[in-house]
């Protein structure tokens, strides 16, 4: 069945040499491309609709928007992950900083957060030195869960159960590289649900505690 974003998991049931068809506006993943071209699987593009029909543009959901930003040491690498944003077709929300001036993390850490929490931003990503400071920040927004990954295991495992809706990046801590597949692996793993909903809902209750009056 066509859809909107195709991963690697939509395709763990499609046995090997078989024909994927897509809509036009489908994302494909690194991953499920990586997944497809391994296991001989075509992903056919089908014809776009003729203006007029049922299905119009209109009706489709909006492209996904990713907020990214970081200070002075997450720049270079910040500048770099929009380039593969865009390639992978989502619609980038630069918040800062824009050039390698000294600048302080909590101030791009929070505007990240701030958007994703409003609703603005589907996804978030922050980036500085080390990583920490930023999730530190990020966190402190109510509705906001940073988690600062370091590999792919990492980056899954916060999607997975903890339904991580900000990406907290290191760039003296990964490589460029290793930075992408983070962002690529984050991006595409989907929640579990089922026990880690209601672990994810107790976190949600500490947060909803802490900000009472009195």
């Amino acid at each position: 069945m066509p859809r909107n974003v195709l991963t690697a998991a939509d395709l763990e049931h499609v046995p090997a040499g078989r024909e994927v068809t897509l809509t036009p506006d489908t994302l494909v993943t690194p991953l499920a491309r990586e997944e497809a071209e391994r296991r001989g699987i075509t992903l056919r593009v089908a014809e776009p609709e003729p203006a007029g029909s049922s299905a119009s543009a209109s009706s489709r959901p909006a492209s996904r928007v990713v907020a990214i930003a970081g200070d002075h040491g997450g720049y270079e690498l910040k500048e770099q992950l929009k380039g593969h944003l865009r390639d992978w077709k989502y619609t980038v929300l630069d918040l800062g900083t824009d050039s390698a001036a000294a600048v302080d993390y909590p101030d791009f850490a929070e505007a990240v957060a701030n958007a994703v929490a409003r609703g603005e931003a589907w996804r978030g990503v922050v980036i500085d030195s080390a990583g920490i400071g930023s999730s530190i920040a990020a966190n402190k927004v109510p509705g906001v869960r940073a988690a600062l990954c370091y590999d792919r295991a990492t980056a899954r495992n916060s999607r997975e159960h903890n339904d991580a809706n900000v990406l907290a990046l290191g760039a003296r801590m990964v490589s460029a590289e290793l930075a992408r597949e983070i962002l690529a692996v984050w991006l595409e793993t989907p929640f579990a649900g089922g026990r880690h909903l209601r672990r994810v809902d107790k976190i949600c209750a500490i947060e909803a505690r802490s900000l009472r009056p009195g």
